[in-house]
């Protein structure tokens, strides 16, 4: 058994190596001379070149003769260079044990491999990506990444971090048809991790058959998921597949497409405190994304709205909405609105997309008309041409007087112009309101135009 002091044995390839250098310096290839007189004609005639004397013929045999040594030559260097090449490799082998060995060994002196245990636990944590409170913003699970990186540095790292249950309660779901089954292993190691804690997980469904896969997957683990968010994409179904059983779910985000409705689920668990739906677009026609569950919803937020009755309507389906996003495309309103209030909403964010620059605002300012909302306390609004927006000053600040709400926060986008007047006015309203610009944009995804999958898994594999 060799020892950490154990010499190793370099001398005679380094005798090698030198010899070689020695020889490839005296070494030359000469090139020799081939011409012949009969170069000096090379447009003659041939039918006059007299070949009884058997010049030509001698001169042939003798570049074979020539030919054949080059080969012989070529091919022996080529059998030598691959000798070379081989030890080549033999050495960048060693080369590699060399360094591991001395990573290994200065680990063994490193303050870091002494931490405590509960130490290098609390740490890893910092390692983890940041997404913030937003489940969605999760990416799918890498090698590059924590925690899966930290199983992968050493044994000791290894055991730690697969000992932490909190590291493991977070995941991004997806299927890779090209290898799922070693995928869904993986997911498999992740979900155990977990040792019974709550799980947040994000889920997508590209395919009709994803739904059914995903379910046999998470089976084992129903009783810890806690937060759930689904993506059905373009070709996905069977949502209900994956809303059953589930007697710990506290907050449900649904991203719909629009071939994906509820109808079949009647009740959602009596434990879910926040339900969310995200939808392509509404009106009175598209009222079966959520059947018989609207009035269980306590989030919204819509990708396009045409019409602002429609947008009344949306609000009448969800007595228990607190908190409402749309992108709304109002060309006309074809009828007077009926007064409304809507006592939970907390949180307004309206995405005012006009049809055409020169069409001004009267639609939406017909909706915010026609609302009183006296528990609002965050309102954003965005738009995308300033001349768009020439009266929204005036019908916010007479909803806000309407409502008389607890208005804490009121941001703008930049494209929306606003005097100091009109500030003034908002404040001689709510002294304590906090004005502000919009800087995070918000972005309702179309699921329809996503291909499959948007984002990949094939770099999360682990090792068992």
């Amino acid at each position: 058994m060799q020892t950490a002091k154990a010499k190793l044995n370099v001398f005679p390839l380094q005798d090698t190596i030198s010899a070689m250098q020695n020889i490839l310096a005296r070494s030359q290839v000469m090139i020799p001379n081939l011409e012949t007189p009969f170069h000096l004609f090379p447009n003659t005639d041939h039918s006059t070149i007299d070949l009884e004397s058997q010049n030509v013929l001698d001169i042939i045999a003798e570049r074979q003769q020539q030919l054949d040594a080059i080969l012989h030559e070529v091919l022996s260097l080529e059998i030598v260079m691959d000798g070379i090449k081989n030890l080549h490799q033999q050495l960048i082998e060693k080369k590699d044990k060399i360094t591991q060995s001395m990573n290994l060994h200065k680990g063994l002196v490193s303050p870091l491999w002494r931490f405590p245990s509960e130490l290098l636990s609390q740490i890893f944590h910092y390692c983890l990506p940041d997404t913030g409170p937003k489940i969605n913003c999760l990416s799918p699970p890498s090698r590059l990444k924590a925690p899966m990186l930290l199983v992968g540095i050493c044994r000791r790292w290894r055991e730690v971090a697969t000992s932490t249950p909190s590291l493991w309660c977070r995941l991004h779901l997806e299927i890779d048809d090209t290898d799922w089954q070693r995928a869904a292993s993986c997911y498999d190691s992740w979900l155990k991790w977990s040792r019974g804690l709550p799980l947040s997980l994000v889920v997508k469904c590209y395919k009709h058959n994803h739904s059914t896969i995903l379910q046999r997957l998470l089976h084992p683990y129903v009783n810890q998921i806690s937060i759930l968010s689904i993506f059905f994409f373009s070709d996905a179904d069977k949502p209900e597949i994956l809303l059953t059983n589930l007697p710990a779910l506290e907050e449900l985000t649904i991203f719909f497409n629009t071939r994906v409705t509820l109808a079949s689920v009647s009740q959602l668990p009596s434990t879910i405190s926040r339900f969310t739906a995200i939808l392509p677009s509404f009106s009175q026609y598209r009222c079966n994304y959520l059947g018989s569950m609207w009035d269980q919803l306590t989030d919204v937020g819509i990708g396009s709205v045409f019409e602002p009755d429609s947008a009344l309507e949306l609000l009448q389906l969800c007595p228990n909405l607190s908190s409402l996003t749309l992108r709304d495309s109002f060309y006309y309103q074809r009828h007077a609105l009926e007064p409304f209030t809507h006592p939970k909403i907390q949180f307004l964010r309206i995405d005012h997309k006009s049809p055409a620059p020169e069409q001004y605002d009267e639609p939406l300012c017909d909706l915010l008309g026609a609302l009183s909302l006296p528990n609002l306390r965050f309102l954003e609004f965005r738009n995308d041409h300033p001349c768009s927006t020439r009266h929204i000053h005036q019908v916010l600040g007479v909803l806000l007087e309407r409502s008389k709400c607890p208005l804490e926060s009121l941001k703008f986008s930049s494209q929306v112009e606003m005097t100091d007047e009109q500030r003034a006015g908002y404040t001689t309203l709510i002294p304590s309101l906090k004005t502000g610009i919009v800087e995070e944009e918000y972005f309702i995804p179309d699921l329809e135009k996503m291909s499959f999958p948007p984002g990949g898994i094939t770099s999360f594999y682990c090792t068992h």
